[in-house]
């Protein structure tokens, strides 16, 4: 839900009337490494749908500290919300960005029915004369909205059904460089996750519709898994990069003798690509990626999976499951106009875009006619170089879908 909210806090900061500036001699003292130099506080409404989700609305206050540079190198972002399926929800969100090697973000957040959620991320590549870097991430959440419409490219909409998704756990890699432009990424992951009845009374219950034997994992699973990675970038910048290719093979395996409830092996491939004009006005953007995942009795979230906002934009999250998957995302990202308010620069961006993918049990079962096509229409405003708010608007068999939330979806 912090991706929903704090999208508006982007999206209105240059039309809220609200607006205030704060200079730096009024507030706390801030680190040596990154003086702050002014604060601008954005009291906005909070008016958020997606398809799992349905409707929120509530209120919220964006806090976005500038750095020396007059870049925004943190935001905080309390806010109160209101859901038909979850009741009252209070938040708070936080990003900082003490350098560009280094990154903080959490969320806090907790619902009067069903949901919560708990998550920090941070990302450090100060060590080994900034050769190494560290990623981690903890959370425990509860999200009371997780779909299930069955297995494969077929999947029906009448056999749509809810489920909290109760998990926690932590994923953590370490990437070190071993050629020009490439990095090898160990891996290491833990998930627990327990199955309870969601929060949207109007679908049935997943293990009502399905049984236990039909859905391995629907009773509950373990995970601890293992991964290596091979990256080879030249992007000109890792989280909105507007140039340049990136490039990662991922293998990666779940043994039952190390606490999994499954043993399992994955492969994934990924080639993005980002090609602008000589001012960057339009940047033509695009991504192809493959994945399949073999074993016995796998739980069904740990298998392939394609639909929400970063990967089939006209359907939900969870919309398509099996073993492998096939996925093409291509938009033009295209900068309609700059506007400033208290030094505050905002690129407001057009992105038509089509999501091209679908799941299969092998690749030698893949057909055209099991591809999903979804085309679309985006809306972002960029507030460089770390924030980006976001709309995208995906049309889909199942019928329209609408998606906030904070970041390119690739």
């Amino acid at each position: 839900m912090r991706a929903l909210s704090i999208l508006f806090s982007i999206l209105f900061s240059l039309l809220a009337g609200c607006t205030s500036f704060i200079p730096s001699t009024v507030l706390p003292t801030s680190s040596p490494a990154q003086p702050y130099t002014k604060m601008v506080t954005i009291p906005l409404p909070v008016i958020a749908t997606s398809p799992n989700e349905g409707v929120t609305y509530g209120a919220l206050t964006a806090f976005l500290l500038h750095n020396e540079k007059d870049e925004v190198s943190a935001l905080f972002a309390p806010q109160l919300n209101q859901n038909e399926n979850f009741g009252t929800t209070g938040t708070i969100y936080g990003a900082m960005y003490p350098s560009p090697l280094r990154s903080i973000e959490f969320n806090l957040s907790k619902s009067t029915r069903v949901n919560e959620d708990y998550e920090v991320r941070v990302r450090d590549q100060h060590l080994m004369e900034q050769k190494l870097e560290l990623n981690a991430f903890l959370y425990s959440f509860t999200d009371g909205s997780a779909r299930f419409f069955g297995f494969g490219s077929e999947s029906k909409a009448d056999d749509e059904t809810n489920f909290a998704d109760r998990e926690y756990g932590f994923t953590a890699s370490a990437g070190y460089p071993i050629l020009t432009n490439t990095v090898l990424f160990l891996g290491d992951r833990v998930r627990k996750l327990t199955v309870d009845e969601g929060a949207v009374k109007k679908l049935p219950y997943l293990r009502d519709h399905f049984t236990i034997d039909e859905i391995p994992g629907s009773d509950g699973f373990a995970t601890h898994a293992q991964s290596i990675s091979v990256v080879y970038s030249t992007l000109d910048a890792a989280a909105m990069a507007s140039s340049g290719v990136r490039a990662r093979l991922t293998l990666e395996g779940s043994l039952a003798g190390l606490g999994s409830t499954a043993g399992f092996g994955r492969y994934e491939g990924e080639l993005k690509g980002f090609f602008p004009v000589p001012d960057t006005r339009f940047i033509s953007a695009g991504r192809v990626a493959f994945g399949q995942t073999r074993g016995s009795s796998i739980p069904f979230l740990e298998r392939s999976i394609l639909g929400g906002e970063n990967t089939l934009r006209g359907f939900g999250k969870n919309r398509f499951i099996d073993n492998s998957y096939v996925l093409c995302n291509l938009e033009e990202r295209i900068r309609l106009f700059r506007w400033e308010v208290f030094d505050v620069r905002a690129d407001w961006e057009l992105a038509p875009f089509v999501d091209i993918g679908g799941v299969m049990d092998s690749f030698g079962d893949l057909r055209l006619g099991n591809l999903e096509v979804n085309p679309g229409v985006g809306f972002r405003a960029v507030v460089r170089p770390n924030i980006l708010g976001r709309i995208d608007v995906g049309f889909g068999k199942d019928g329209a879908a609408v998606f906030v939330g904070l970041g390119y979806p690739f």
